[in-house]
């Protein structure tokens, strides 16, 4: 089975308990109601990126769901936690892509957003033999891998949150779900 579709979601949950938490999340992201099978990093050749609202209307309470997934939790009060999900795609779209998955502490949602972008972009690049020097900037290698004319884009979708000042559980998700 290869997907022909995903779409990309994020949520944040608070709860007491961290199991709660983490359902909280998922219901804010809307993918609660799946039986969700967590899947390694590559985006099939020709699926196609919808937005969520029609991704999930495609999709029924209790389906099994394959998705690229990342949470990360704390109940320590006020520490930051992120997760994100990035994505490298080739220019050609019978080859396959790179997702990958991404959590810190510490760190904005734009720094583990960019973190994650990366390190898909790096996967696809080996992948195409694309030469680049991994110690150099993001920025940098981003433009080197854009003027190969191999990679055509690159994104990620990124969550964060401030951990509950009461010490309740906090959790952020944030994936990539694919619809059959």
């Amino acid at each position: 089975m290869t997907p022909s579709k995903i779409f990309f979601t994020k949520g944040v949950g608070r709860h007491k308990e961290q199991l709660a938490s983490f359902e909280m999340a998922l219901r804010d992201a809307g993918i609660e109601k799946f039986n969700l099978v967590t899947v390694s990093s590559i985006f099939p050749p020709n699926c196609k990126i919808v937005p969520k609202a029609q991704g999930l209307a495609e999709l029924s309470p209790g389906e099994v769901v394959f998705c690229v997934m990342f949470s990360n939790a704390t109940n320590e009060p006020n520490r930051l936690v992120a997760t994100s999900v990035g994505l490298a795609l080739p220019a050609d779209a019978n080859q396959y892509g790179y997702l990958s998955e991404h959590k810190s502490f510490g760190e904005t949602e734009e720094h583990a957003g960019e973190y994650a972008e990366d390190l898909a972009a790096s996967m696809l690049a080996t992948t195409l033999g694309i030469d680049f020097d991994p110690d150099t900037a993001w920025d940098e290698r981003e433009k080197i891998y854009k003027a190969s004319g191999k990679i055509i884009r690159t994104s990620n979708i990124s969550q964060s949150a401030i951990g509950d000042k009461n010490g309740l559980w906090t959790t952020v998700v944030a994936a990539a779900v694919f619809v059959p």
